[in-house]
């Protein structure tokens, strides 16, 4: 059996590794199953580099499309022209795709056209927000899946309402958590941490890039100084995307417990995260970590594609409102924060279920 597995972004890498290890583990037992790892380049990051790969220990990709920057429709349409020719040069039994990023939905879309099965991994999560790019993406690829890996019964549920096949659906868990579970011991304190004298539980985490977040400066503006004048004396560490860079540097923001830092490894980040008293992000992927790792998480967001982890994580949607921002810390501080559990099957062996249904259904 010969598989084509998609990663378009740097999270789509720590989802991936996982699966490759659990194929790799069923090579060495016998069983007649390949892989060929295809980078779209979608999204281009300096720290996606040999560093990165071996941190992780991601295999370097078999083809890097870099398609780079550019609007949704020119992203799309890249990537679409450049699977189409991989496919012909390479056939393969199965096509699969992670998360929700416009790799993961153009590269459905060609392998439907060529007739090529298509497993989704992540499949069925839901905002039910379409203003967001990656809930089209989540709809358009899920409606042409063959093979659908979920993290939750509630994505399972999601998926019903789509009308798909019970047959064809596996709850399996979440393979972000296969790779935190397998590196959180090697976690790497980061320079900044003697830089700035932080302590275990005594700074918060910061992470921001969501257009509806970042691409207004005004809106940019009232949200970080709701943050800084909520949080109390905390130092605030803000690892800063690009994209928010540019806005935070027409905006000049400066407050002396800000720290704006450069994108951080895996391992430093998620050292950061761990010993954090909170984390505040708008990302989806964050918010798994966070309830995995017992750390209060504040979601900068009205919706969440993944409600279990406000159900029964760490994570409570706050919304951009001052009040709601408000009275979080005001729980934070008082001890008062949710008691978080962690949901079924987030036990860091989600791959090696994925990699024995393909087994199972491909009779291997």
């Amino acid at each position: 059996m010969k598989i084509t597995i998609i990663a378009g972004a740097r999270p789509n890498f720590m989802k991936i590794a996982p699966i490759i290890h659990a194929i790799q583990a069923k090579q060495n037992d016998g069983f007649n199953i390949q892989y060929r790892l295809i980078h779209t380049g979608q999204h281009y990051d300096k720290n996606l580099s040999g560093h990165f790969f071996q941190e992780l220990n991601i295999p370097h990709p078999n083809a890097n499309f870099e398609v780079k920057s550019g609007t949704q429709a020119e992203q799309t349409a890249a990537i679409m022209i450049a699977f189409e020719k991989e496919l012909k040069l390479n056939p393969c039994d199965l096509v699969l795709v992670v998360g929700d990023v416009t790799s993961t939905m153009a590269c459905a879309i060609v392998a439907k056209k060529a007739g090529i099965d298509v497993a989704h991994v992540e499949a069925g999560i839901r905002s039910g927000d379409m203003r967001m790019p990656e809930e089209i993406n989540r709809i358009v690829t899920d409606s042409l899946t063959d093979l659908f890996f979920t993290t939750s019964k509630h994505a399972n549920h999601n998926l019903q309402k789509l009308g798909a096949d019970d047959s064809k659906v596996f709850f399996v868990g979440n393979v972000m958590i296969d790779t935190l579970r397998a590196n959180e011991k090697r976690f790497q304190q980061p320079a900044i941490w003697n830089n700035l004298s932080l302590a275990e539980k005594g700074y918060l985490v910061l992470t921001l890039h969501r257009p509806s977040n970042v691409d207004e400066t005004e809106k940019l503006n009232i949200l970080i100084e709701q943050i800084v004048k909520s949080s109390a004396t905390l130092p605030i560490i803000f690892p800063v995307h690009p994209r928010t860079k540019k806005m935070m540097e027409q905006l000049q923001i400066r407050f002396k417990k800000l720290h704006l830092v450069e994108p951080m490894g895996y391992l430093e980040f998620n050292y950061l995260v761990k010993h954090a008293l909170a984390v505040l992000t708008d990302s989806g992927g964050i918010t798994e970590e966070t309830t995995v790792m017992n750390v209060p998480c504040m979601t900068l967001r009205e919706n969440t594609e993944r409600p279990e982890t406000c159900f029964v994580g760490t994570n409570v949607l706050v919304g951009t409102d001052a009040n709601q921002l408000k009275n979080a810390f005001n729980k934070l501080f008082s001890g008062q924060w949710q008691e978080g559990k962690i949901p079924d099957f987030w036990d860091g062996k989600a791959s090696e279920r994925i990699v024995n249904c393909l087994i199972d259904l491909y009779k291997l």
